[in-house]
């Protein structure tokens, strides 16, 4: 387990140039219908709710607990990822944030709401992205490595808290699919998916943002498969390679064989029985959306809202010392 918190001046975006992720094959994935129960529910990916288990326990350093809050993307983040923070919460009011209408739909039927009953409402769902100020925390699940365009999305995250309101998010580390970036090396392939940002640029990412204290760490999960074809679905559901060099069109059965069979020679570990073992590095960061601080300059000029906005934060401070 690593922890990085960050202070201080930070590099620019324009220092930094944006994940290699083909835009339209990322819009794509996300439109994408999740997987579906026997039931006709949708049901989201085994890692992406364990992730979000294990981020649910990081609740408890929280001493204020948020009157409302917002769930980015519940589908792919993890249904029963949601219950958990709910229950954690105390039952607080969520916003069920989703790419289009018949997704939000889904959400709501996973997670107990429906937009054409009323009555269901009062199991504290709410449609739609929030507005500004309009919620406490926002909860992201194993969502950011999928942005083409992450900076607008902490940006929204950003806009969406109220004051003191905090970011809980996780995402895939540099390291995650390691041995199969190796694999396809060696056969001389294009990268099997796109690379991943490493904590340290996403925690300046948040400051430059707007965020402040941000707080990162991370640690790797090995999950291990039976069998080739185990491997690749578990892939498929997790995500899509969104580099833009990636191979374009199917590449046909004979190469699945011999993507097979690589796989057997070269990912097979004898101490776990020749499973396969792939790793998955898991970045967590948390992060407070901070008062805006006025410069202070010779000669300045604010609203006259803002000035008694700032004015009230003040005196609520004052109490509480």
């Amino acid at each position: 387990m690593a922890l990085n918190i960050l202070r201080g001046p930070i590099p620019t975006l324009m220092d930094k140039p944006r994940p290699p992720i083909d835009s339209r094959a990322a819009a794509r994935w996300a439109a994408l219908p999740p997987s579906v129960a026997p039931d006709g529910k949708p049901v989201s990916p085994w890692l992406h709710e364990e992730v979000g288990r294990r981020m649910a326990q990081r609740l408890s350093w929280i001493t204020v607990k948020p009157r409302s809050w917002a769930h980015w993307a519940p589908l792919s983040g993890g249904v029963k990822a949601h219950g958990v923070v709910q229950d954690a919460l105390g039952r607080a009011p969520a916003y069920l944030v989703e790419t289009d209408g018949g997704r939000l739909r889904l959400a709501e039927r996973a997670l107990g709401g429906t937009w054409w009953n009323p009555a269901s409402w009062g199991a504290g769902l709410l449609r739609g992205e929030p507005g500004p100020g309009a919620v406490d925390m926002v909860w992201a699940n194993m969502l950011l490595h999928h942005q083409a365009d992450p900076a607008e999305m902490l940006r929204r995250w950003h806009q969406s808290l109220a004051v003191d309101g905090y970011l809980m998010f996780s995402c895939l580390g540099p390291d995650t699919l390691g041995e199969l970036r190796e694999l396809y090396a060696r056969a001389g392939w294009p990268p099997p998916s796109a690379p991943f940002t490493d904590m340290h640029d996403w925690g300046d990412l948040l400051l430059e943002a707007g965020f402040a204290e941000p707080v990162m760490d991370m640690e790797t999960i090995r999950l291990s498969f039976e069998t080739p074809a185990r491997l690749v679905a578990e892939l498929r559901e997790l995500g899509r390679n969104l580099h833009p060099q990636r191979a374009q069109g199917l590449r046909g059965r004979r190469w699945r064989d011999e993507l097979f069979a690589r796989m057997l020679m070269e990912l097979a570990r004898p101490d776990e029985q020749g499973r396969l073992v792939l790793r998955f590095e898991i970045v967590y960061g948390h992060a407070f959306k901070a008062a805006t601080r006025h410069r202070v300059a010779p000669e300045s000029a604010i609203g006259l809202d803002e000035f008694r906005s700032a004015l009230r934060e003040r005196k609520k401070n004052l109490g509480n010392l």
